[in-house]
């Protein structure tokens, strides 16, 4: 008789062996028709599964993650059934979540096109209108494998080949379709109705590019309609945001195949960079930074040293020259300690920190490149830190307070902290990582930030915090970083001299906020949509006449705001004027001076402010105080209308 305690503490007792739908069914019909799957003993499992004794159980339903997962896992293989169906002689490999939804690997004869991708949809929905029911076999391996070799199923039986043959194997029948799963499964077919095909693409089986290459149809699955169009509907304002699109239509920059995964910027876009540098720069000096700058190309026996050669030599570029090998360097560490090993080092020195704006190359995948966010070339607003233990606590306290107030100024309010902990494979004693954990935890709690632990991810020479921001899509950005570093400053011989007079080799912390300029500038334009704040805009505002006759006092507006260190240019094209506006307008510039007679008699200027406001006519002195306090406040919108 088992008695099964459920999550609100309460036991129901059952007269012999129970399935999870029976005792769902026993609590309430609404719970029966919800259950996707129980929670058993802490063990995921189908509704069809026995419970033969005592034990715990949760029903899942929809409203749950689990339950959302199994969803997306059910109509991958949805999927899949509709394929084979459509298409007999495809064959199907695997078919996991993701996030947001599901993929299937088929290899097929031909590509499928966007009709076909419309006709398996349509054949999904006839498939889950059947409610079929969704039954787990268990069945020897050497069976399965025979099985699927049997109906041409390679790839299958490849998969299933590879497992041990002394293990069972569960496969899922649905209809006419079999399919090898761990499980578990929604009850039947018809539990799937809220689901979208998105795209096709292509995916090496296995991910070896020696292997075939297969057509990989990915798709979206949802417990209801609304979080689905939500989802939807974010897809689009992302693209809509894109930065690559918008980098083109604002002319920031392009990409080329001549030179992968690097930028080339436009005026306009670096003129943007330059912004973010010069930000950044600030924050060097006014929180004692000093600025270095190290070489491009290191000898490898320094790489040697470090460690590099050994771990990341895939991801280095390499040259020559007179016999010897040189690595361009994918970061910064080793060059500044370098520059702090020059002289010799006082305690009374520390913390002594270096900031570069540090251009880096990693030869990262061309498959794993994407715009401006993952390049091979890139410029990080790199900083090291070189201390004493005892100097960690309070070196990762300013820190994070620097950090959220450059975020806050670029528009970034919502930050996540996590702190990953000693991996398993790791140097440096345990009462040396203890002080390294408690400082950089203390840091955070000090700041007032509360954050997660991700055990066993810190990097093997230290804990870190990894500093994640949100976007205006809810997106999350992990950009900044503080890591704890126990090991470089003693593999490159870097020493300082204690008080007293031993010699001892420094704590180095390795820090960023931004990261890669290359991808926070990418972030940012996404963000706003790029409509960049004032203080950011590559043209803050633009002047325009009516007619010839306002020229000479457009140029001499356009003049005054310049002298006053405005981003400003005139357009005296003899166009109408609401051409000329459009066309701004869709540049998103700020700021639009309309000048005609009437403003020019009496010294004016007509404003527009970005997204269509009119604030009327007003001195030119007053428009130049309003920008003013848009660049000073960072605001990312302008100033509302107000009287003159």
């Amino acid at each position: 008789m088992p008695n099964i305690t459920l999550p609100d503490g309460s036991v129901r007792q059952y007269p012999g062996p129970v399935t999870v739908a029976e005792v769902a069914r026993s609590i309430g019909p609404g719970l029966a028709k919800a259950a996707l799957a129980g929670r058993l003993d802490g063990e995921l499992v189908d509704t069809s599964a026995r419970i033969e004794r005592d034990a715990q159980l949760a029903i899942i339903t929809e409203r749950d993650d689990a339950g959302l997962e199994i969803i997306r896992h059910s109509t991958a293989h949805l999927l899949a059934y509709a394929v084979k169906e459509l298409f007999p002689e495809a064959q199907v490999t695997i078919g996991p979540v993701i996030e947001n939804g599901f993929y299937y690997d088929f290899s097929y004869t031909r590509a499928f096109t966007p009709e076909d991708l419309e006709r398996i949809e349509a054949r999904m929905r006839e498939l889950a209108a059947r409610d079929e029911a969704v039954n787990r076999e268990v069945w020897n391996r050497d069976e399965a494998v025979r099985f699927f070799e049997s109906i041409g199923e390679r790839y299958k039986a490849e998969i299933i080949g590879a497992i041990p043959a002394d293990q069972a194997i569960s496969l899922y029948r649905e209809g006419s379709f079999i399919d090898l799963c761990r499980g578990p499964h929604v009850p039947s077919t018809g539990r799937l109705r809220v689901f979208k095909l998105m795209k096709v693409a292509g995916a090496y089986w296995r991910g070896d590019s020696r292997n075939e290459m297969l057509q990989r149809i990915y798709g979206t699955a949802w417990a209801n309609q609304k979080d689905q169009d939500a989802y939807l509907h974010r897809l689009e304002e992302a693209e809509r945001r894109d930065h690559r699109r918008l980098g083109r239509e604002l002319d920031l920059f392009h990409m080329q195949d001549e030179a992968p995964g690097l930028v080339f910027w436009h005026p306009k876009g670096w003129t943007v960079w330059q912004q973010v540098e010069q930000y950044m720069r600030r924050v060097y000096q006014d929180s004692g930074y000093q600025e270095v700058k190290g070489p491009q190309i290191l000898d490898r026996s320094l790489w040697e040293r470090t460690g590099h050669w050994e771990n990341y030599r895939e991801n280095m570029f390499v040259t020559e020259s007179e016999n010897r090998i040189y690595a361009v360097k994918p970061m910064n560490c080793p060059g500044h300690v370098q520059i702090f090993r020059a002289g010799l080092r006082s305690y009374r020195e520390l913390p002594l920190r270096y900031g570069e704006f540090g251009q880096c190359h990693r030869n990262e995948p061309s498959g794993a490149l994407h715009g401006i966010l993952r390049v091979r070339g890139f410029t990080q607003d790199d900083g090291h830190i070189f201390c004493t233990d005892d100097q960690i606590l309070a070196e990762c306290e300013h820190f994070t307070e620097q950090l959220q107030r450059v975020y806050a100024d670029f528009g970034f309010t919502e930050i996540l902290y996590k702190v990953a902990t000693r991996p398993e494979k790791r140097v440096g004693s345990d009462a040396l990582w203890d002080k390294a954990e408690h400082a950089v935890m203390e840091s955070l709690r000090r700041s007032g930030c509360e954050f997660v632990v991700a055990p066993g991810d810190g990097a093997f020479y230290g804990p870190k915090i990894e500093y994640t921001l949100k976007d205006a899509l809810g997106r999350q950005w992990q950009c900044g970083t503080m890591q704890v570093d126990f090991n470089t400053a003693e593999r490159l011989d870097a020493e300082y001299v204690a008080e007293d007079n031993s010699r001892r080799h420094p704590v180095m912390l390795h820090r960023a906020i931004v990261g890669s300029l290359e991808r926070f500038i990418g972030i940012l334009i996404e963000n706003h949509a790029g409509a960049l704040p004032m203080w950011l805009s590559p043209l803050q505002a633009v002047v325009m006449n009516i007619t010839e006759a306002q020229a000479d006092y457009a140029q001499s507006v356009v003049q005054a705001l310049k002298k006053q260190g405005f981003r400003v240019q005139a357009d005296l094209r003899n166009e109408k004027i609401n051409y000329k506006i459009r066309e701004f307008s869709l540049q998103k510039v700020p700021y639009i001076l309309v000048v005609g007679d009437k403003e020019r008699q009496a010294g004016m200027v007509a404003v527009r402010a970005r997204g269509g406001a009119d604030l009327g006519a007003m001195p030119l002195d007053g428009f130049i105080e309003r920008l003013s306090q848009d660049i000073e406040s960072r605001r990312a919108q302008p100033l509302p209308a107000r009287p003159v």
